[in-house]
């Protein structure tokens, strides 16, 4: 007699199962995550089978040789350097970002790319007809391009049509939550279905040798949705951040097994499709003012790239009970901690003013070097006198006050020198290489003393 499938209520936040129904996951304590699921085999592909004796695997040391895994250039420079050089064959990848941010965009031009290389690249699309695909591609100028297309969603099918041709170079899977495994009573984008297509999927990828790449659907904070083992499963975790006020958008390696990690790429959204930015610290500064109080040029490096920015400061007078406190880009409780250190350290206090904190060009920054850069823009607004153009300023700020040294601190200061800066404000601590750059260095050990410089409040 068959057995019974077996049900058990996954929750769609964590992951976690439970044998019944509760109003609250006990694993992450969220309310009304948990579904009825029932497990009725393994998916296809999967390699689970029944069998109960294993086989003896072959055991290596430490120290044997082996050779640097191959890479598969994209002709994308700037992907390139976010996945460390190109792609590996038989990784497997995966890109989230919020919808319409140009994800589609970016692996669309990808795949013509790798095609017109001689490289066999297979589309498959979950979200949109095959004739939508093509009218994408004919705008953006790629329709010759020999990419081989299909809209498809089943899983059993899309791993019998990789089956049973000749192997692929590149698989581009867009988007891993529209599949579904008809061995899983569950419905598509579940935790179930996400975990078993990602499974069957890079299991495919490791056995064939083909790149995967995998497009993954975020939710409202930003985080790829889907249980978090998904990020765990695959090689490359790549964010695709981007403002809609904004042409810029930033591809940043937030996992990479073969490359460094916080590495961005700057593609500008134009008509023809995203362009590459090989300088964006120009781009980012193109528009500046320098003639306006509460700017402050922050040198900042994202992964092994240096990147200089602008950091707007508007510091007014508030009419309400608790001054407002605004932030786009940054970290709200940075600027908590930077004002209270201003205020407990320097005899600055903006108890009664509201504060406006803004990153040029929509670029969110997380590094705390940046917490000199944001002081100096808030004492300049404040005091209302403007900093000089050709100044840079980069620095952590420790609670006590004293500035604390960066890292990459020579990398920082030839990118300055290159786009023309003449000085550099930066913390009285940390090595520089001799004669790495010609620019005057202004050494600080404690905030009070850029304070004092800026000048009083008028």
């Amino acid at each position: 007699m068959a057995k019974a499938p077996r049900t058990t209520y996954v929750c769609q936040s964590c992951g976690g199962v439970t044998p019944r129904w509760v109003g609250r996951c006990p694993s992450c304590n969220e309310w009304n995550t948990l579904v009825e699921e029932t497990d009725a085999g393994p998916p296809p592909g999967s390699g689970v089978t029944r069998q109960t004796r294993g086989r003896v695997v072959n055991l290596e040391t430490l120290d044997a040789r082996g050779e640097a895994p191959p890479r598969m250039p994209t002709g994308i420079a700037e992907l390139d350097r976010v996945a460390g050089g190109g792609i590996v064959p038989g990784s497997a990848l995966l890109i989230g970002g919020e919808p319409g941010i140009g994800k589609s965009t970016l692996l669309l031009q990808l795949c013509a790319s790798l095609a017109k290389a001689g490289h066999r690249t297979l589309y498959f699309s979950g979200e949109e007809a095959a004739a939508q695909v093509r009218l994408r591609a004919e705008r953006l100028g790629l329709s010759k391009s020999p990419v081989l297309l299909a809209s498809e969603t089943n899983l059993s099918n899309i791993l019998a049509t990789l089956g049973d041709d000749k192997r692929a170079d590149l698989v581009v899977i867009d988007s891993i939550q529209t599949l579904w495994a008809d061995m899983l009573d569950a419905a598509p984008g579940t935790v179930s279905q996400v975990r078993a297509a990602t499974g069957s999927l890079i299991r495919y990828a490791k056995q064939s040798g083909a790149a995967l790449l995998l497009v993954g659907h975020v939710t409202k904070d930003g985080q790829i949705a889907g249980p978090k083992v998904i990020e765990h499963m695959v090689d490359t975790v790549l964010s695709f951040e981007g403002d809609r006020g904004h042409p810029f958008r930033i591809l940043r390696a937030v996992k990479n097994r073969f490359g460094a990690t916080d590495e961005i790429g700057v593609f500008e959204m134009a008509q023809q499709g995203l362009r590459e930015v090989s300088n964006p610290s120009e781009l980012f500064l193109g528009d500046r003012d320098a003639n306006a109080p509460g700017a402050a040029v922050f040198a900042g490096v994202e992964g092994t790239r240096p990147l200089l920015v602008e950091i707007q400061a508007l510091v007014a007078p508030s009419a309400l009970g608790t001054p407002r406190r605004a932030v786009v880009g940054w970290d709200a409780n940075r600027l908590s901690m930077v004002l209270a250190v201003l205020d407990a350290r320097c005899g600055v206090s903006l108890a009664q003013h509201d504060v406006y904190l803004n990153i040029a060009g929509g670029l969110k920054i997380t590094e705390p070097a940046a917490d000199l850069a944001a002081a100096a823009a808030l004492l300049s607004s404040l005091s209302g006198s403007v900093l000089p153009a050709d100044h840079v300023y980069f620095g952590e700020i420790s609670l006590s006050g004293a500035v604390r040294a960066a890292g990459h601190m020579t990398t920082r200061l030839k990118e300055a020198q290159k786009l023309g800066f003449k000085r550099a404000v930066l913390p009285a601590a940390g090595e520089i290489e001799a004669g790495g750059a010609k620019i005057t260095l202004q050494r600080l050990s404690h905030l009070k003393e850029l304070a004092e410089q800026i000048g009083p409040c008028q």
